[in-house]
């Protein structure tokens, strides 16, 4: 009689020990042009989508209000992003600078390298398989209402 494979040990654990490390990986090159993976990922996403509303902005990147004004505090004084006054007098609309563009464009450089040699470490097979399993799982998820839709977006 066969037995049924079944996961051993914790999917949780094990997820959140390989984004630990997959962290460290970029942040170590990221770090080289003077930025945060999340302050790369906050002039990234403001590039593509800016100007708009901070509401806005937090729904796309599938963070909380909060943690977002908390995170564009470094980068506004930084002078890479900007808040002035929305369309009406309660708005308000976040657009990145020049300077912003500029830095945001050194640390892709430094994301790019990390991309690298992840893919030489890890086979670029492997990612691209990887990316899928992850892609699927959140499609399955979101369908039982266990992720949010901002969770797909990056």
């Amino acid at each position: 009689m066969d037995a049924i494979a079944k996961p051993q040990g914790c999917t949780n654990f094990r997820l959140r020990r390989l984004m630990r490390q997959l962290a460290r990986h970029y942040d170590a090159e990221v770090a080289k042009s003077g930025l945060k993976t999340t302050q790369y990922s906050l002039l990234s996403h403001v590039l593509h989508l800016g100007p708009l509303r901070p509401v806005d902005l937090a729904e796309a990147m599938g963070i909380e209000a909060s943690t977002l004004t908390r995170n564009l505090k470094p980068v506004i004084a930084a002078g890479w992003i900007t808040q002035s006054e929305g369309p009406d007098a309660r708005s308000r609309l976040i657009s990145i600078t020049d300077e912003g563009r500029e830095k945001r464009a050194e640390a892709q450089r430094h994301w790019r390298t990390a991309q690298q040699k992840l893919n030489e470490v890890l086979g670029v097979e492997r990612v691209i398989a990887l990316h899928a399993l992850i892609d699927e799982s959140m499609e399955l998820l979101h369908a039982t209402g266990d992720a949010e839709p901002g969770d797909f977006d990056e």
